[in-house]
């Protein structure tokens, strides 16, 4: 197996802008949320009883998609919507 030289060029990494887009439109991660703080995501959304754990559906880039009262319900969206799900730790 042979090493690589310094004099070797390293692959293109990708810009900002392109790190940024990365998964756009094709990926989504589903995150627990209080309904306290649903109101900092989805201004739009009516008040909600406090204290109750829901479920957003978010673009790669953090874009608020939907909101489930299941996790079910989340995934079940993505999978409407044609949208791979990742698990992020």
């Amino acid at each position: 197996m042979e090493g690589k030289t310094a004099t070797e060029k390293r692959a293109h990494l990708l810009t900002q802008e392109q790190f940024a887009h990365l998964g756009d439109g094709a990926i989504a991660y589903v995150r627990t949320m209080r309904s306290e703080d649903v109101s900092r995501l989805y201004p739009q959304a009516p008040a909600i009883e406090p204290g109750l754990t829901l479920f957003a559906l978010l673009g790669a880039d953090g874009t608020p998609i939907v909101l489930a009262d299941t996790e079910e319900g989340a995934l079940a969206n993505a999978w409407q919507q044609q949208l791979q799900t990742v698990s992020l730790h």
